[in-house]
């Protein structure tokens, strides 16, 4: 057995070819029935947030940045 990818014979590298198509196919077809189990009709709402007035500290010299 040749453990080198460079010498190896043509069945060799087509076996490495399916075996990398098959998981990259198994990968592939995994997100896409995760992602269609996740939507259930439940919609998302975008939330506001205001700023509030500017804080300053007392007890520091530093200036305040905006």
């Amino acid at each position: 057995m040749n453990h080198s990818i460079y010498s190896a014979d043509r069945m060799t590298h087509l076996k490495v070819v399916v075996v990398a198509l098959v998981a990259g196919i198994f990968v592939a077809g995994v997100g896409i029935s995760s992602r269609m189990n996740s939507d259930q009709g439940y919609t998302q709402t975008a939330r506001t947030i205001k700023a509030g007035a500017p804080v300053t500290t007392a007890t520091s010299n530093s200036s305040m940045v905006r």
